[in-house]
């Protein structure tokens, strides 16, 4: 029973994380990273995930390592944690429809005040996330030509 048990959460929380991922992929939120945890979770129960999930990590790795490569790349990223903050606090400050606005009033900022929230909470995992890759990628070519020799050999095993 208890084995059964852990098996329908996993497979849950799982399968909610790999929706709510992809969902958030044009939705605010860290799609990306909800995606990764989802594989992570569901590769405890099916081989199909299991396999993905290193590949997925590895390449998740890179787009750190690439984000944080160059200052100007370094600069978009910070920007794009301004602007998920200044959207979030639009969000949650939820003002007037605009007389601009030709669709109808529930189109106006969906989600409201716990869409800001997501956002401002989004800014702040991605700001981590920005820290860590730097801390670890930034300027340390061997750390990034490892990476790329994990994911050669990742591609070759597959």
């Amino acid at each position: 029973m208890k084995a059964a048990a852990r098996r329908v959460t996993l497979e849950v929380v799982g399968w909610t994380l790999l929706v709510a991922g992809i969902a958030a992929l044009v939705l605010p939120g860290p799609g990306l990273l909800m995606v990764f945890a989802g594989m992570a979770v569901l590769s405890q129960q099916y081989d199909w995930a299991e396999r993905r999930v290193e590949p997925l990590r590895l390449r998740a790795m890179r787009a750190a390592a690439y984000g944080v490569a160059k200052p100007h790349r370094l600069a978009a990223s910070l920007l794009g944690v301004v602007w998920m903050w200044g959207w979030g606090a639009v969000w949650m400050l939820e003002p007037a429809q605009p007389s601009w606005w030709t669709l109808p009033d529930r189109f106006w900022l969906p989600g409201g005040f716990a869409a800001g929230v997501s956002l401002v909470a989004s800014g702040f995992l991605a700001l981590a996330l920005i820290v860590w890759s730097y801390r670890k990628f930034h300027g340390d070519s061997e750390a990034v030509a490892e990476l790329e020799r994990e994911i050669a050999h990742a591609d070759d095993a597959a």
